[in-house]
């Protein structure tokens, strides 16, 4: 398969609630060739302690669309118990969660975007428990 008769992709996660790259979120990368195709799951990475997913599948020949799914509830899991953990051990008296709501508002983020081939698509996510943003970077 030729480089330049597809379209290639990668990703990274940016916490902007602890200002840190997020690692080991898992990202799944499906493509589809065209608007009435069915979804090929091509197959998935995870962050590194760069927040980067270095190694996520080449796209197909053809590849229209892709969509990159975020499984982000298991990483802010992690980083609530780490941080109440570390809280609880500064100031026993501190409660382990201040907030009575759910601990991550989007458990998953699924981004879908078109490609042309040849092009280069880069995709950050800049996540928080609350919130996310996502662009083409460079």
């Amino acid at each position: 398969m030729s480089t330049s008769a597809t379209a290639s992709v990668s990703t990274h996660i940016l916490d902007t609630s602890a200002g840190r790259p997020a690692e080991g979120v898992a990202v799944q990368l499906s493509a589809r060739s065209g608007r009435a195709a069915h979804w090929q799951a091509l197959g998935g990475s995870a962050t590194d302690a760069d927040g980067r997913c270095k190694d996520l599948p080449a796209l197909p020949e053809g590849t229209t669309h892709v969509r990159l799914d975020f499984a982000v509830e298991p990483y802010f899991e992690k980083k609530f118990a780490n941080d109440a953990k570390s809280e609880a051990d500064a100031q026993q008296d501190a409660p382990a969660n201040r907030d009575s709501g759910a601990g991550v508002f989007f458990p998953e983020v699924a981004i879908t975007f078109t490609v042309v081939p040849g092009e280069h698509y880069h995709v950050p996510l800049l996540l928080n428990p609350f919130g996310y943003s996502v662009y083409r970077g460079s």
